[in-house]
């Protein structure tokens, strides 16, 4: 399932508050059907999936971490 404006912007708002970064956002996927897109600044950092449950909807973040990213820690 896709997300629309509304709920993209309900997420953005929750994620920046959570995280106490006003650089987040989320945007539309580039394909029809695909995932959210969230972003910290330019870097992309992850997709949103919704999901519906039997009527309960709920929202997955799937956050990949390269190796080569974390390597300088």
């Amino acid at each position: 399932m896709t997300l629309n404006d509304q709920e993209m912007e309900k997420i953005q708002q929750y994620l920046r508050q959570l995280f106490w970064n006003p650089d987040i956002s989320v945007h539309a996927g580039s394909a029809k059907d695909a995932p959210a897109e969230v972003y910290v600044g330019k870097e992309f950092v992850g997709v949103i999936y919704k999901n519906d449950d039997d009527g309960e909807i709920s929202y997955d973040w799937n956050m990949s971490i390269l190796t080569e990213d974390i390597e300088q820690f």
